[in-house]
């Protein structure tokens, strides 16, 4: 090989093996009769060319099985006697390896060896503005993200692929924006595929010009059918310059042009039925383009405009779900024929949940049908529903992150999902007392120890971490507590007032429910050997918060929905339950999003706070405190 030759041969072997193959095989044959590439040192080229093959993992491989004698015999003898040029692809081997056992140690294994990460690693996320993310997205932007940010110094792309007006739209196009902010997603660059529109189209006429590519008016039903049986379509061997005219009527969105689509010519009867001619284009003239408004008729489809655009963004490695694993060869198919630089594909198994589904389609019909309150309604496996749920951020990221990029397709439960939140909220959640409205029992204390009058204490505001503060616990003779509580004690029988001390339960009144009971305090009592402990909230001296406290239950019926399942045989009749309660005054600081712990309830999230109500938005209740309920993991999401 001549030094002109030799020079960029750096740059050219950075590619798969099929790419670098015929560029080592020239390589070896130069090195027959020689130690170093280039003179008798160790020189500028054998420096660049070594680093670059030992950056690439397919290159590598291949060298160490020696099938190349004389290439083989230079790199090995450059390694073990040059290890000055090594430090710095040392130190990087190094840092990717600790970052990468880091995450396994937390949870999955991420030793997946992307393809020539050293030439360095850019990753996107693809969502498509139709509907506001779940938590699958949420697996797909957090493995993204964690590849290009953390396990590599590279970059991470945000594409929104907006090719379908009929379902776009704004709206969900800056929620998504919005909701990987919320979740520390910091894209380094946000693009559009339809900032594209001109460079694929420009691609779709290379590939009718070239003969990979045809115009089809075939109904959807009968093409639909002839791809399944691996019939051949009456319009595949249309010309060239055929196919190219009708491409343009499709532009203008004439009648013609709306009677057709764009195929690409893959195959008729491959196997893979994602290989069977997939369409590339189509028209849509009824919905205007949020962002292009009318000036396209045509709009390509994702099968299409994926991989041609990851290439020309410079995208080097594509994560996605293993429902893309049979269209892989598509995805390759478009780069091969239309020669454009090589993006490598890793799938991962989507999150599946036990009664959950995470079609956008099936979730956006929940929203339109009125079945739900909206995208953001906690029962929704959205990221702003668990939120609103009270999934924090934290918790979401370390319970994703843990599951890792695996291939292995798992339904999980949820209980793991809300255990690892609870983790996160325990520690720091601010404990408050809340008594069900509905037939509250009125307690009179009696006996040497009962208050002449109401009085204040300071207590901690959680019993494990002082730094959470104190708060102001109201006392006097004069108590509330629950109806269920009332109904199980016995006269005479000792209980603990939690946060006070114990009592002797008197004076039972007859009826169901229970009005009005007796207790006699007897604060000297040992709290240790009641069996009873209960919440209670003084009824004087402080003016107590009016409160809903909602719970909420799976959305559907069925463990495992099936494709052909109708969704509406199995929604849950009931999904939401509510009661009125009095909570302590303490808590009418509380504001929207706090967590908190109502003792011997649950944790709980506050969706309006009494200031976070708007003039006249209260109602006939008046303002009040709203609590969603936070499952713990115990069991599951209800």
């Amino acid at each position: 090989m001549k030094l002109d030759e030799l020079k960029p041969l750096e740059a050219l072997l950075t590619g798969d093996f099929r790419q670098i193959e015929p560029r080592l095989q020239a390589l070896d044959k130069h090195l027959i009769l020689r130690t170093y590439i280039d003179g008798y040192t160790l020189g500028d080229l054998d420096t660049k060319i070594w680093q670059a093959l030992r950056g690439n993992r397919a290159a590598i491989g291949f060298i160490r099985r020696g099938s190349l004698v004389n290439l083989t015999r230079w790199f090995l003898f450059i390694e073990d006697n040059h290890p000055e040029i090594q430090a710095e692809l040392k130190a990087k081997d190094a840092a990717a390896k600790a970052k990468i056992a880091a995450a396994s140690k937390a949870g999955a294994s991420y030793a997946l060896a992307l393809q020539n990460a050293d030439q360095g690693v850019v990753t996107r996320f693809l969502p498509e503005p139709s509907g506001y993310l779940h938590i699958g997205h949420a697996k797909a932007a957090l493995l993204s993200d964690y590849f290009a940010h953390q396990a590599y110094n590279g970059k991470l792309r945000l594409r929104l692929d907006d090719t379908n007006p009929s379902k776009e739209k704004q709206e969900y196009q800056d929620a998504i924006i919005e909701d990987l902010a919320m979740m520390g997603i910091k894209p380094d660059y946000v693009s559009y595929t339809s900032d594209y529109f001109d460079y694929l189209y420009e691609m779709c006429v290379r590939l009718i010009k070239e003969g990979h590519a045809y115009a089809d008016d075939t109904d959807q039903e009968t093409m639909r059918d002839e791809r399944f049986k691996g019939i051949a379509s009456k319009r595949r061997d249309r010309s060239v310059e055929e196919n190219l005219r009708i491409f343009e009527e499709m532009k203008k969105g004439s009648e013609e042009g709306l009677r057709h689509c764009m195929r690409a010519k893959l195959s008729v009867d491959n196997p893979n039925k994602a290989l069977r001619d997939p369409v590339i284009y189509r028209c849509n003239v009824e919905t205007p383009h949020h962002r292009t408004g009318t000036k396209w008729k045509m709009y390509p489809m994702y099968d299409f405009a994926c991989p041609v655009v990851d290439s020309y963004e410079g995208v080097t490695h594509a994560l996605r779900s293993t429902e893309y694993t049979d269209r892989n060869p598509q995805y390759q198919w478009f780069l091969d024929t239309l020669k454009l630089r090589q993006v490598y594909m890793w799938d991962f198994a989507r999150m599946n949940f036990i009664r959950t589904f995470l079609s956008k389609r099936k979730l956006a019909k929940l929203v339109d049908t009125g079945k739900v309150w909206g995208w953001d309604d906690p029962r929704m496996p959205t990221i702003r529903g668990v939120r609103r749920r009270g999934m924090t951020i934290p918790a979401l990221r370390d319970f994703i992150i843990k599951q890792g990029p695996s291939r292995n397709v798992v339904t999980m439960d949820w209980t793991s999902f809300w255990a690892s939140n609870k983790k996160e909220i325990d520690p720091v959640a601010p404990r408050h007392t809340a008594i069900l409205q509905k037939d509250v029992v009125k307690v009179t204390l009696t006996g040497a120890e009962a208050p002449a009058e109401p009085f204040t204490a300071d207590r901690p505001k959680h019993p494990k971490n002082k730094e959470v503060g104190t708060k102001v616990v109201f006392f006097g003779s004069e108590l509330l507590l629950d109806q269920a509580d009332a109904k199980s004690f016995k006269d005479g029988e000792e209980i603990t007032l939690m946060a006070w001390g114990n009592a002797f339960v008197h004076q039972i009144a007859g009826g169901d429910p229970i009005p009005s009971l007796t207790c006699e305090l007897n604060l000297q009592g040992d709290v240790k050997k009641t069996e009873k402990k209960v919440t209670w909230l003084a009824a004087q001296g402080q003016k107590l918060v009016p409160a809903e406290l909602w719970d909420f239950d799976y959305l559907i019926t069925k463990d495992i929905l099936q494709e052909d399942d109708n969704m509406e045989d199995f929604l849950t009749p009931v999904t939401e339950t509510m009661d009125d309660a009095w909570c302590d005054e303490e808590a009418a600081q509380l504001k929207k999003d706090d967590i908190i712990q109502l003792e011997r309830r649950g944790y709980y999230r506050v969706d309006k706070g009494l200031n976070d109500w708007k003039d006249g938005e209260e109602g006939p209740k008046g303002k009040r405190l709203v609590l969603f309920c936070i499952p713990t993991g115990k069991t599951g999401s209800k």
